[in-house]
């Protein structure tokens, strides 16, 4: 496939994407504390997706029903691993994790993403790591290490915290990989002459992760631990549903069309400054040295990745 150069406008809509993107992402952790320990996490998934799909196919109810009847079985595939990495798998890790953590420390470990994102560039899609991109790298490593608390001398370690903070890094390293599949798919798509409507693509893929979700969920009581709520876990599932699932995945879909993977790994470190700051101004919890050093690392990982100049494909 012949690449060349994004247009000047092109690559600031992709970076604007991405940005709202990521920053809604970003509320997740925050949102997922307000119903964490009250809902099960398949619940609260499948709540929250079919919020999502109720915004969504009122939208692109005739593209979707045109996509469909053009509908192939590899497409079908495509879009089940980025519901299952990107959605389902993601969410299922990081509700497990908020639940055994704190909102502040699942926040700034999600931002292992840009560089997990970036070793998967470089192992799958064969983009190259400069000297700043595995500084980066590095740099992510200590911060995820001191956020946990492994550099804490006589410090003992609590093993349900450090599970939590794990499946917190097994969601990112879930984000990761959906982020790779994403701009795989998108430059196969551009070679064909055929890409997928962002709208589409978020309903199609919104609506296979809820399939995930179906089967658990009803393992989970769901309609007697629903009644039981009050308005503010409501409002919560809402925001969950239709800022961080509908509006922050179509702004995904819609900036790596415009974007490289380097560029998206660099964005998503928006997500842990998002929630950072609302963990500490909205759940008011609690800080120490080794969190906002642990913190600063990883946002030092963000910007040495989001450095490296990448030559991006028009799609």
């Amino acid at each position: 496939m012949k690449e060349r150069s994004f247009k000047k406008n092109d690559t600031g809509m992709g970076k604007l994407y991405l940005t709202g993107a990521f920053t809604l992402a970003g509320t997740s952790v925050v949102a997922a504390r307000y119903v964490s320990g009250q809902l099960g996490v398949f619940t609260i998934a499948a709540v929250s997706m079919a919020f999502a799909l109720l915004l969504l196919v009122p939208l692109c109810f005739r593209k979707l029903i045109e996509t469909l009847k053009q509908f192939t079985f590899r497409q079908a595939v495509a879009l089940m691993l980025q519901a299952f990495f990107g959605m389902f798998l993601f969410r299922v890790l990081l509700l497990n994790g908020v639940s055994r953590t704190s909102a502040l420390e699942a926040g700034i470990l999600t931002g292992a993403t840009p560089a997990i994102t970036a070793f998967l560039a470089w192992t799958f899609l064969r983009e190259k790591v400069g000297l700043r991109t595995l500084g980066g790298i590095l740099a992510t490593i200590l911060g995820g290490l001191l956020v946990q608390g492994l550099a804490r001398k006589g410090t003992e370690l609590n093993g349900g915290h450090l599970i939590g903070n794990f499946l917190v890094i097994g969601a990112a390293a879930s984000e990761s990989v959906f982020n790779i599949i994403c701009r795989s798919s998108a430059i196969k798509k551009a070679a064909e002459g055929n890409p997928l409507d962002p709208l589409v693509q978020t309903t199609l893929v919104t609506l296979f992760a809820l399939l995930f979700c179906l089967i658990p969920a009803a393992f989970e009581q769901p309609l007697t631990m629903l009644s039981a709520i009050g308005v503010l876990e409501w409002a919560a599932l809402l925001w969950y549903g239709v800022f961080v699932t509908a509006l922050a995945y179509l702004c995904w879909y819609a900036g790596i069309k415009r974007s490289g993977a380097f560029t998206a790994a660099a964005f998503s470190g928006l997500m842990p400054l998002t929630s950072m700051f609302l963990s500490t101004v909205l759940l008011r919890e609690q800080t120490d040295v080794f969190q906002w050093l642990g913190g600063a690392c990883v946002i030092a990982g963000m910007l040495l990745i989001g450095v490296k100049k990448e030559k991006e494909t028009v799609l």
